[in-house]
């Protein structure tokens, strides 16, 4: 079933075409960063907790368990079930030896705020070294994020879509974190821009090299055990990186509402799509 759609097929472009617009996200940051002086933290808190009521209730509840059908279906229940499980911490150990990789300065998850930075602005070159290495650690953790965003719109719109919006949103403070310390330090918004830009095309591109290397090898079990750490990649980035971050930007409340609301929507849409 899945060796058939994972070639070029409308399915494929589509998913590649959500890929990027989840990816480019990063360029919203970048905009709404040279519009407003200050951060809108309770916005933002309300934002990152509803992109990650979105990821974990769609992992939870949809790929986990399509993981393990396919898994069952093609090994067996117990060692279908134990791959499954796997799996899925398999994706969370990727995720976070990749997050353990990158130090917490230039960590695009580490909490950054517009206003921050202009205490810094006597410091160009510290500002330029602070946005470039962001926007390298970006690339680097967009990779498997780009993957995961594929493998889930290769599934029914009612997956993709809300994990695309979820995928952008939690991009959009990426392109913040990019621009404002380049743009502090060059004073040109288009060269921040560019920064910013293109290491949200990290996402797609890591969605391109995954399918040319998976292509070949693509069966039921494949796509099972990815779609597995899919799960797992998501339900960590949520946890680890939305969630604080989400209560560092506003009030404790703000972002269970959020992650709330992300919850029901992602349910609705499921049910919507029966």
């Amino acid at each position: 079933m899945f060796e058939r759609r994972f070639y070029l097929d409308h399915t494929v472009f589509f998913a590649f075409f959500l890929t990027l617009l989840a990816g480019l996200s990063t360029g919203i940051g970048s905009c709404i960063a040279f519009l407003c002086r200050h951060t809108n933290r309770k916005f933002l808190s309300a934002s990152l907790g509803f992109s990650a009521g979105v990821m974990i209730y769609v992992s939870m509840i949809e790929i986990f368990f399509k993981a393990q059908e396919s898994l069952i279906a093609e090994m067996g229940t117990r060692p279908g079930s134990c791959a499954t499980v796997a799996a899925f911490f398999g994706g969370m150990v990727v995720i976070a030896a990749i997050d353990k990789l990158i130090p917490s300065a230039e960590n695009p998850h580490e909490v950054k705020r517009m206003e921050d930075t202009e205490k810094d602005a006597p410091q160009p070159g510290r500002l330029m070294r602070m946005g470039v290495f962001t926007a390298l650690a970006i690339a680097i953790h967009n990779f498997p994020e780009g993957l995961a965003t594929f493998v889930s719109a290769l599934q029914e719109p009612s997956v993709a879509i809300p994990v695309v919006v979820a995928i952008a949103i939690h991009n959009i403070p990426e392109g913040i974190a990019v621009s404002v310390p380049i743009y502090q330090a060059t004073g040109s918004r288009r060269r921040a821009f560019c920064y910013s830009f293109l290491s949200g095309l990290a996402e797609p591109l890591g969605a391109l090299l995954g399918w040319l290397v998976l292509r070949p090898i693509m069966s039921d079990t494949v796509f099972g055990l990815l779609f597995a750490g899919v799960a797992g990649i998501m339900v960590f980035i949520s946890f680890d990186e939305l969630l604080p971050a989400a209560r560092e930007y506003g009030e404790h409340h703000l972002s269970i509402y959020g992650l709330i609301s992300g919850m029901v929507v992602m349910a609705v849409s499921l049910l919507l799509f029966l």
